[in-house]
């Protein structure tokens, strides 16, 4: 038997607590640590429609990328969606944990799935979260080069492609401009671009940019590509491969499943 708490430890490892960013309540979310896992779901996101998969599925441990308690709740009245999922959450024994920022910042976590994904070479660190956890440092963001330069609008259009979207923002002033320096950070990272500027990048790649944070960077001379939140759920093919590979390593006998549901809440006309 593999007990919740087990598998955080082991998880732990290879993401620490201490890798989170100031005020993201990363880490254990809902539930019993001491319960026994039977069958785990990872997932992007913590919504109803993803709980119901779980319950749906027998699933007894959920691990997200997002955080399902960002803010405490105010009361437990069930007329509230977010109040109801908790009630469904533990009416059905499910436990509940995230890994946020301190995935984000995982050397092999978040962002360097998204730079391999990009087809990122010479991949480095963007900002400095520390220098000596695990004996090693580590990076919010990744930047990295293209294995060729090509036009800023074929770099988007690639992106688009390989995270099978419907569409995404292109902040520039010149879509014909050859680019090969990419800097990236999974998620909301608009407020770092400066980084990107430092690191020389052509081209930052991030999402849910702001209308003014987007005219400061074209200002500077960098170009953008906002592909939403949502390019993330590649989190759930790859936490799911990397939690198989320490079920082999450790003899655990509980089956993993990825989501298989979109928890995008923007489409597009």
């Amino acid at each position: 038997m593999t007990t919740v708490n087990e598998f955080i430890n082991r998880f732990e490892q290879f993401a620490p607590l201490s890798l989170r960013e100031d005020g993201d309540p990363t880490g254990f979310q809902i539930g019993d640590k001491h319960a026994e896992i039977k069958k785990m779901m990872t997932t992007l996101d913590v919504r109803p429609e993803t709980v119901q998969e779980a319950i749906d599925n027998d699933v007894n441990f959920i691990f997200a990328h997002h955080p399902v308690m960002f803010r405490p709740a105010k009361n437990l009245d069930l007329s509230n969606p977010q109040n109801k999922m908790y009630a469904e959450i533990l009416k059905h024994d499910i436990t509940v944990y995230a890994a946020h920022t301190n995935l984000d910042n995982a050397n092999g976590g978040m962002n360097d799935w998204l730079a391999d994904a990009i087809g990122l070479n010479n991949v480095s660190g963007m900002i400095l979260h520390d220098t000596n956890i695990n004996g090693e440092a580590h990076y919010l963001g990744r930047v990295g080069e293209l294995s060729e330069a090509m036009t800023f609008k074929q770099l988007a259009e690639n992106c688009k492609d390989i995270f099978r979207l419907q569409g995404l923002r292109m902040v520039t002033d010149n879509p014909n401009k050859l680019v090969k320096r990419v800097a990236l950070l999974g998620g909301s990272g608009g407020k770092f671009y400066p980084a990107a500027i430092k690191a020389n990048a052509d081209v930052y790649f991030t999402g849910d940019l702001y209308y003014h944070t987007s005219q400061d960077m074209l200002a500077e001379g960098l170009m953008a590509i906002d592909p939403g939140h949502h390019v993330e759920s590649i989190c759930k093919l790859k936490l799911k491969e990397l939690f198989v590979s320490w079920k082999q390593e450790n003899n655990w006998k509980f089956e993993v499943i990825a989501s298989k549901l979109s928890t995008d809440p923007f489409t597009f006309a």
